[in-house]
């Protein structure tokens, strides 16, 4: 097949849902020709071959962070997407589009669509639907929700990466969408992990680690204000980049812990499972995931896993078994779990082995098996001109992650 992806953010620029559809056109592209169009940023090329995937980059104005997209750019990319995407389609044909993220992604991959006359496959995030940390959220405005409502139902078919996500569209936009649930994959994790000594830490410290823009609705505020209420022994690295950056170091300063919270930045992904596997236990108190890819790459590590329960995440991390799920906001609660695992290294190891064999579902060969399996079954329906299997998600309206 000639599979065009859509998506605003592709890797350096995002966060997960950058990353999870890399690691899907790469998958892809050993078996088809794959092209994607997205946003162009922090003076990346206009176009360049990745692991066998063509990336197409549109410019867009302001963009110039690499963790976060901000309003005009993704508004920019609306426009200038729409008119690279044209002038594409009348160069290279494609057999099917996937398009990410409802908004913004989603206006430019319908118009595509329709003039190629093509299956145009939306694929849900989560918070592109439901972000409770922001006002600009679609689900808190009308003509916001309207908008996604109908692109939702104009598409051919919809692929909700999880159960929470899946929920929050019928809950917000229309009750009878029907959604095939696909779960994100990962990479297999083949990084050694990372010396102790060598990033100053010695074998008696108990290294929490986090993954995670540095937003507000990642609420790595409680994770710093936690660390003021643990063992001195304790440390916490921040993994990732934001526009919170500042805040919490000056936090963390004013708590007198600062010595004990490492800001790492952004790092490629080979030094970021390095550091995973050297750590003893991954912590978020992220308010929101439509699915929480990060809790994965941190079990494929053998780190429990210590989060809210209040997302995707949920499909597949097992209170008391890959770690602890608390509360959403149940600050206290977390603060006990925290303590409890960093004094009891056996379980610690067990929930490790737990969400480490859990984890062998979830790697991305699964992931993109079940997204080619949509994608054939769209281009084989519009070649026979029979629209009923377009109708019908793949695994039916009740499916579960």
């Amino acid at each position: 097949m000639r599979i065009l992806f859509c998506n605003y953010e592709y890797p350096p620029l995002g966060g997960g849902g950058g990353v999870i559809n890399a690691l899907l056109a790469e998958e892809l592209a050993r078996r088809h020709e794959v092209a994607v169009l997205t946003s162009q940023g922090l003076d990346l090329p206009r176009r360049e071959e990745v692991r066998g995937v063509t990336v197409l980059r549109v410019p867009v104005l302001f963009r110039n962070d690499r963790s976060t997209a901000n309003l005009p750019s993704m508004f920019a990319f609306m426009v200038q997407g729409a008119r690279f995407g044209r002038r594409l389609l009348s160069e290279r044909r494609f057999d099917i589009i996937n398009t990410h993220f409802a908004l913004p992604s989603g206006p430019v991959g319908a118009a595509l669509a329709r003039q190629a006359g093509i299956p145009n496959v939306l694929s849900l995030h989560g918070g592109d639907l439901y972000d409770p940390s922001k006002w600009t959220s679609p689900h808190r405005h009308a003509p916001l929700r309207s908008w996604v409502r109908r692109l939702l139902r104009e598409a051919d078919h919809l692929i909700g990466q999880s159960a929470n996500t899946i929920a929050n569209a019928r809950r917000f936009y229309d009750p009878d969408l029907e959604i095939s649930c696909i779960p994100l994959g990962i990479r297999r994790p083949a990084a050694r992990p990372a010396d102790r000594r060598a990033h100053g830490f010695s074998d008696r410290e108990v290294l929490l680690v986090t993954v995670a823009r540095l937003i507000a609705r990642k609420a790595v505020d409680q994770l710093i204000a936690t660390m003021a209420h643990l063992p001195p022994s304790t440390r916490l690295l921040i993994i990732g980049s934001g526009p919170k950056e500042e805040e919490l170091r000056a936090q963390a300063a004013e708590l007198g812990i600062l010595e004990r919270v490492r800001f790492l930045g952004y790092v490629p992904e080979e030094e970021k499972y390095a550091l995973l596997r050297m750590a003893d236990l991954y912590v978020s108190t992220s308010q929101h995931e439509g699915f929480g890819l990060v809790f994965l790459e941190a079990m494929a590590c053998g780190l429990p896993v210590i989060c809210y329960d209040h997302g995707g995440q949920t499909d597949f991390l097992e209170d008391g078994v890959t770690g602890l799920l608390l509360p959403l906001n149940a600050r206290e609660a977390f603060l006990r779990a925290v303590a409890s695992l960093i004094a009891d290294p056996g379980r610690r190891r067990r929930m490790g082995q737990a969400g480490r064999e859990r984890a062998e579902g979830y790697y991305i060969d699964n992931c993109a098996r079940r997204y080619e399996a949509v994608f054939e079954r769209l281009c084989g329906a519009r070649r026979d001109r029979s629209p009923s299997p377009l109708a019908a998600p793949l695994d039916g309206r009740h499916s579960s992650c």
